[in-house]
């Protein structure tokens, strides 16, 4: 599956200029709600994450998301996986379960994000559903924007990546985009004024 392709099919992967939530700029944004629109779309980018989980061996019982982005990547991916979807929610400093969701001691789930940066959320996730006794046995996500090594990929982990080393990441590809500190933007250095595409614009 051509995953940068899927992205551009969705008008998901965006060219301009860009403010990113760490404050640095880029020429390039993905926007994964582009291709989530299209559940057909989804279902297929979900059921290829699903294969190369299920070829890893591990063991799945739940998908867990980080509300709001991760919440359909994780459910389709549940979906995919036949196992059952629930999300975390932000509370101050961190991440809860509400809801009426619980978990068991010992139950085996995957954080699924719809892309992985830093990871921060996933781990704020992680550290949410194994406080109640869950286990946390893999991340998960639609595309890896190449901070974090992902599973079957050569490219290793940038000191940034705040995903665990002994914990796997799945994810369909990595889309390495160049970043500029707003001082070094070659775009702002020519006049142009950055946009932020994401969820809370």
């Amino acid at each position: 599956m051509n995953v940068e392709q899927v992205y551009k099919d969705a008008n998901a992967l965006l060219e301009g200029h860009f403010l990113l939530a760490s404050g640095n700029h880029s020429n390039r944004y993905l926007q994964s709600a582009k291709v989530l629109e299209y559940p057909k779309k989804a279902s297929q980018l979900t059921d290829a994450l699903a294969k190369m989980i299920r070829e890893s061996g591990i063991e799945v019982d739940t998908v867990c998301a980080p509300a709001l982005g991760g919440v359909l990547a994780g459910y389709e991916l549940a979906r995919s996986l036949d196992v059952r979807s629930i999300f975390v929610e932000k509370k101050e400093g961190g991440m809860e379960l509400r809801r009426g969701f619980e978990v068991k001691e010992g139950e085996k789930v995957i954080i699924c994000e719809d892309i992985i940066t830093t990871g921060g959320s996933a781990v704020k996730a992680a550290k949410a559903i194994e406080a109640l006794g869950a286990k946390v046995v893999a991340f998960a996500s639609l595309a890896n924007r190449g901070f974090c090594k992902r599973s079957g990929s050569t490219t290793e982990a940038k000191p940034e990546c705040k995903l665990p080393n002994d914990i796997p990441l799945f994810s369909l590809d990595d889309f390495t985009f160049e970043m500029f500190t707003p001082d070094e933007c070659p775009m702002c250095k020519e006049g142009s004024i950055a946009i932020k595409p994401g969820s809370k614009n």
